[in-house]
C-alpha cells in the first residue's frame, strides 16, 4: 500500500510539472508532498495513542517508576523503554513531553528519547539479514550506550531551567489522579492531537522541505565520494547530511545499503543512518516547542559528537 500510494503521488508530480519521473524536481516534489503527508498523518496518529494511553499510565506513575532511581539506572530503565517502542523521532516527542510533565528527570527523559527512534526490533531484524550479527550487536549495543551517556550528560548539566515556562508550570503542578471514562479519554486524545499537530505543521512542512532538497538534489554517488573511505572528514559530512533528513531506521537501512555498495565504509554509513533516525531536522524543530534553544544546542552536539566517535570506532573494528 505504501509504494502504491508513494508512486500515485510521485506520478501526480510528474503529470502536474509536465517533466518525466525520473527529474530531480519531481523527486523533490515528489518527496516533499508524500512525507510531509506521512510526517503529519504520524505524528497525529502517534500523538492521539499516545494520549490514549496516558490516560491509563498516568504521569504520576510513570514518575514514581522511573524518578525512584540511581543516577544511571533510570537512565538505562528509560532507554531500554524505547527499544520496543515503534517511534520515529518525530512520534517519540510526545511520549518525552508527558515525561517531563511527570517531573521525570530530565537526562533520564533524553535516554528516552534518544533511544526510542535509534534502536528498535525492525532495524535490528534488518542489520543482521544485510551485515550478519556482530554489526547489530555493535549498533544495538553502541545505540544504548549513546542513549544512557547522552541522558546522563544533559542530567548532571543542570538545564532544567531551559525548558519553556509552560512547561515548568506543568510541572510543578500536582495533578489529582482520577478515574476517566472514554468519552473523556478520546476527548482528551483529540484535543491534545489538534493542539500538537496544529502548532508544528508548518515547523514540520520547512523541515521536510529541506531533507526533500537534499533528498533530490544530491546523488547517492555524490555522498558516497565525499564521505568516502579516503576522507580522513567522512564520518562528520555523512552525519552533518544525515541530520536535516528525516526517516525511521527501517527506511534508513536500504540507502546504508546503497552506500555502502558505492564505497562508503560501514562505520561512516552506520553513523549517516543514526544522525538521519536519531537527530533529524523535524525532531529538533518539534522540541524547539517546549526545550530553549540552550538545551536543544547541548542535546545536537552530545548526539553528533557521539555519532562521529561511534563511526570512526566502527571504521576503525570492521571497516
Amino acid at each position: 500500500m505504501k509504494d502504491v500510494l508513494e508512486e500515485f503521488v510521485y506520478s501526480l508530480a510528474s503529470r502536474g510539472l509536465g517533466l518525466p519521473r525520473e527529474d530531480r524536481v519531481v523527486e523533490v516534489l515528489g518527496y516533499f508532498v508524500y512525507d510531509t503527508l506521512k510526517v503529519l498523518v504520524l505524528l497525529a496518529a502517534m500523538v492521539f495513542l499516545v494520549s490514549i494511553v496516558r490516560t491509563f499510565a498516568t504521569p504520576q506513575k510513570v514518575k514514581k517508576f522511573l524518578s525512584g532511581r540511581s543516577e544511571g539506572v533510570g537512565n538505562v530503565l528509560a532507554a531500554l523503554l524505547g527499544i520496543p517502542t515503534p517511534f520515529c523521532s518525530c512520534s517519540a516527542v510526545p511520549l518525552f513531553i508527558g515525561f517531563i510533565e511527570a517531573g521525570v528527570p530530565l537526562g533520564v527523559t533524553f535516554s528516552f528519547l534518544v533511544a526510542c527512534p535509534l534502536i528498535n526490533e525492525v532495524a535490528v531484524a534488518l542489520l543482521f539479514a544485510l551485515f550478519g550479527w556482530q554489526v547489530a550487536a555493535l549498533y544495538v549495543g553502541s545505540g544504548l550506550a549513546i542513549a544512557v551517556i547522552a541522558g546522563v550528560i544533559i542530567g548532571r548539566m543542570g538545564m532544567e531551567g531551559e525548558l519553556e515556562e509552560f512547561v515548568r508550570k506543568s510541572i510543578s503542578k500536582k495533578a489529582k489522579e482520577k478515574k476517566m471514562k472514554w468519552s473523556e479519554r478520546v476527548e482528551f486524545a483529540k484535543m491534545q492531537t489538534n493542539g500538537i499537530v496544529r502548532k508544528v505543521a508548518p515547523y514540520i512542512a520547512v523541515g521536510v522541505g529541506i531533507g526533500a532538497l537534499i533528498h533530490g538534489m544530491v546523488p547517492v554517488g555524490v555522498l558516497a565520494e565525499v564521505a568516502g573511505k579516503n576522507n580522513a572528514l567522512a564520518v562528520p559530512v555523512a552525519v552533518a547530511v544525515g541530520v536535516p533528513l528525516y526517516s525511521n531506521a527501517a527506511g534508513t537501512i536500504p540507502i546504508v545499503q546503497a552506500l555502502m555498495s558505492k564505497g562508503m565504509a560501514m562505520g561512516t554509513a552506520l553513523a549517516f543512518m543514526m544522525s538521519v533516525t536519531g537527530l533529524s531536522l523535524p525532531e529538533i524543530i518539534i522540541l524547539r516547542r517546549v526545550l530553549k534553544p540552550k538545551l536543544i544546542a547541548a542535546f545536537v552536539a552530545i548526539l553528533a559528537v557521539s555519532f562521529v566517535l561511534t563511526g570512526i570506532l566502527f571504521n576503525a573494528l570492521i571497516g
